[in-house]
């Protein structure tokens, strides 16, 4: 089912779950929900500038948020408060869940950034998704989160990385 602009629906949190606590929480528009991806758009939700030394995210960023109910990832796109492309910030998650107006996503630590001209691709907090005992406590959900770090990471460095948002 597509939302539409009168549904009093298209308002729903994102709480990203980190370690079974919750790690942080941020109203989003909801501008798609096809039953498998569910797609919204969000302000910046940190505090200030953060600053990764490859791209920095600031008051007045735009993410539009692209999370699935089958896969183990979302992919955030990120526009700068002038509306220019900075790249693609992907999180490696269990699969999306929307209950009621929460969009509940459980990060499992690994991460991959894109460039906007697709030059820049790199694999982020691998140190952090082993510190994390995953692989110990949830072998499977360890080998589903490399898998697809893998997957994103080959898709990225294509240009058929964009279809996944199409």
């Amino acid at each position: 089912m597509s939302a539409n602009s009168a549904d009093p629906a298209r308002l729903v949190d994102v709480v990203l779950v980190k370690g079974g606590r919750t790690k942080i929480r941020y109203a989003s528009e909801l501008l798609d929900d096809d039953g498998t991806r569910i797609t919204v758009r969000a302000a910046w939700a940190g505090a200030g500038t953060r600053d990764f030394g490859f791209v920095r995210f600031e008051p007045g960023d735009v993410f539009t948020e692209y999370y699935w109910r089958d896969r183990w990832y979302a992919v955030k796109e990120v526009r700068a408060a002038d509306g220019s492309l900075k790249g693609w910030y992907c999180d490696i998650t269990r699969p999306a869940t929307l209950t009621g107006a929460d969009l509940v996503v459980e990060d499992l630590d690994l991460d991959l950034w894109r460039s906007a001209d697709g030059k820049d691709v790199r694999r982020l907090d691998e140190d952090e998704f082993a510190e994390s005992g995953l692989a110990d406590r949830d072998p499977q959900a360890a080998a589903a989160a490399v898998a697809a770090l893998d997957e994103l990471e080959s898709l990225a460095r294509t240009d058929d990385f964009t279809t996944l948002l199409a």
